[in-house]
């Protein structure tokens, strides 16, 4: 069982101290010349008086040396911000046993979840030399969410308890403080998040975008120059810290981004002032240089087997691997396969916020979502596609959730075409034009446009499977790839009928991590985007849900923000699970399944066994990527079998 519990208690973890009173650090070779030549300061004052030690010479892993450039292929510019993703550095981490420990902070203490006490490093910079301060954290709440200009909807919904914001306090220049009248169980993963809660900007460099801060001319100029509306748009385009596009903009992660978009080959060098070392005292990351060589992504996999890329999981699939076995024998790489953890790899969202209001009344109906599940055969899909090795499941938690029940993965997931049709009959679906395919209350055939991402063949293959078993329930399937950003925006409309992505993100979840995933609280969720965004933006955009189950959900994950026994946290978790399984507002398919990972021979430290997850996890990052490092190409010890 795998646990992932907030730390909700007075206190919370320190991290690893330095071992020695008088450390000696080792300046990594790549920066030696600028040191000798006046350009960086040595290694001493660049560091944080307190760096995180991080102890690689345990279990697998191995102390590494500094040097070489790792390769990774990506499909678009915008692909930059897995670097953020994947370099992984936040205030607080999750580590592979899925506990929270401070990373960039040095410490934090609470107080019943309600008051968060967040300690700096003493000396820790930005990559761009400037001192990383307690006055980060004010502009970035002062200057930037207290500005109706940059944030017109407030704060960041992680930070507020049922609409009340924090106090936020700066105790000294390396302490602030953050406190409620009632716990506030997401600060902490938020901030330890795949897309971080970032409450914390680089003053120094945005002031001069800002017109508080900056001269008029000097802000009129800068618009004009950078092609922008007005000084908060140019202010946004300069500041997206997760995004990962602006070189110019200072990073506290391992790799620092010096190729501006657009571009077909991004470099990313190592942060001088990055405030990780091993435990001999070696600044990491150990690998100078990482590039993003940008490709198609429908060739992304022929060029990983062509050896293009030295750590490859993005744009690669499950049936890609026995091509990507094969390449071994042309290449110098290996092929891993790491366990995914969503609760289901490949899920239908039915739009329950279609325009189309005879599809909307039809999607709303329990019969019909519960009708479509039964008519899949998921036995099938799992042995045609998987080989056998994914689990036929709902989308739920995984078997290794605490909250699991068996229950939830068979709710209507049996492949039965009598059941199936008697709902479909039950809902007054019972006439059927001269091919066999029911028509909807006004006439038109029963036609489903199932829209996808067009990224993988993997969906097309999953879809012409269902397409063959739905017909024979009188359902007509047609798949509709589009580019991901077209696709999103469809659902977002309300436009498309139905969509395919895959299940819940954590699909081993404990009851001490939010819920809020099974309630209508983002516009990313597929099923009812209109009333996530209803519910991010305050009710300022978006639909109010006018289901009363939905509203149930929606005041379960309320209940559960303010519970503080975690045996009624496990309830609420439970009965939110069950209204999921009974009411199929997503449609799982199979669960459980293997994602390779391909890796260069001479790329050390890369677990072989792992699990390929992004929230919790970002991916490679729960792993540590500044602790990889390039050494002689060797074949790595065998896989075990799954």
């Amino acid at each position: 069982m795998i646990a992932a519990r907030a730390m909700l208690g007075a206190f919370l973890l320190f991290a690893t101290p330095v071992g020695a009173a008088d450390p000696t650090w080792i300046e990594p070779p790549a920066l030696a010349a600028r040191v000798s030549a006046g350009q960086l300061p040595p290694i001493a004052k660049r560091l944080p008086e307190t760096p995180l030690v991080v102890q690689v010479g345990r279990g697998q892993r191995e102390l590494g040396k500094s040097g070489g450039m790792l390769r990774m292929l990506m499909a678009s510019a915008k692909d930059t911000r897995q670097m953020a993703v994947y370099g992984y550095a936040r205030l607080v981490v999750w580590t592979p046993e899925y506990r929270l420990e401070p990373d960039i902070l040095e410490a934090v203490e609470q107080e019943g979840g309600r008051s968060f006490t967040l300690r700096l490093r003493k000396g820790h910079k930005w990559s761009d030399g400037h001192p990383f301060t307690a006055e980060d954290f004010r502009y970035f709440w002062e200057d930037l969410v207290g500005n109706a200009e940059l944030s017109p909807f407030g704060p960041p919904a992680q930070l507020l308890v049922d609409g009340e914001k924090p106090v936020f306090q700066v105790v000294n220049e390396t302490t602030v403080r953050y406190s409620w009248s009632k716990p506030n169980p997401f600060f902490l993963p938020a901030l330890a998040s795949a897309t971080p809660l970032y409450i914390y900007r680089p003053a120094q460099y945005l002031k001069r975008f800002h017109r508080k801060f900056a001269k008029p001319e000097d802000i009129t100029r800068l618009v004009k120059e950078y092609g922008q509306q007005n000084w908060a748009a140019l202010h946004h385009r300069m500041d997206h810290m997760y995004r990962n596009d602006n070189a110019e903009l200072p990073t506290l992660d391992p790799w620092v981004l010096k190729t501006n978009p657009p571009a077909e080959r991004f470099q990313f060098a190592r942060n001088p002032y990055f405030h990780r070392v091993d435990e001999t005292g070696q600044q990491l990351p150990y690998i100078d240089d990482v590039i993003l060589n940008i490709a198609d992504s429908k060739i992304i996999p022929a060029k990983t087997g062509a050896g293009e890329s030295d750590l490859q999981a993005r744009y690669i699939r499950f049936d890609n691997y026995t091509f990507l076995r094969e390449s071994e024998k042309r290449t110098d790489q290996s092929v891993f396969l790491w366990r995914t953890a969503k609760g289901s790899h490949f899920a239908l969202f039915p739009n329950l916020n279609a325009n189309d209001p005879v599809w909307r009344q039809m999607l709303r109906d329990a019969r019909f979502r519960r009708a479509l599940s039964l008519a899949i055969n998921r036995h099938e899909v799992n042995q045609v596609v998987y080989f056998g090795l994914a689990l036929k499941a709902a989308n739920t938690v995984l078997p290794q959730s605490p909250l699991f029940e068996k229950a939830y993965q068979a709710a209507w997931a049996d492949f039965d075409l009598s059941r199936a049709n008697a709902l479909l009959d039950e809902i007054g679906l019972t006439k059927r034009n001269n091919r066999g395919v029911r028509l909807l209350p006004d006439g038109r055939p029963l036609e489903i446009v199932v829209e996808t991402a067009g990224e993988s063949t993997e969906q097309t293959d999953v879809l012409e499977l269902i397409r063959d078993t739905w017909i024979r329930a009188g359902i007509k399937l047609f798949i509709k790839p589009s580019q991901r950003e077209v696709f999103r925006n469809r659902v977002f409309a309300g436009d498309a009928i139905m969509a395919v992505w895959g299940g819940l993100e954590n699909g081993l979840a404990t009851a001490d991590q939010s819920p809020e995933e099974l309630a209508p609280t983002n516009q990313q969720q597929l099923q009812w985007s209109k009333w996530g965004q209803f519910f991010e933006t305050g009710g300022k955009t978006g639909e109010a849900p006018d289901m009363p189950i939905a509203q149930e959900l929606a005041r379960l994950n309320q209940a559960w923000r303010r519970e503080a026994s975690a045996e009624r946290r496990a309830a609420i978790w439970k009965r939110m699970l069950a209204i999921h399984a009974d009411q199929v507002f997503s449609i799982g398919v199979v669960a459980g399944t293997l994602q390779p990972v391909v890796v260069s021979n001479k790329l050390r430290n890369v677990p072989v066994e792992g699990v390929f997850n992004w929230e919790p996890g970002a991916h490679f990052g729960i792993y540590r990527p500044e602790i990889f490092w390039l050494g002689e190409s060797r074949k790595p010890r065998p896989q075990a079998t799954n």
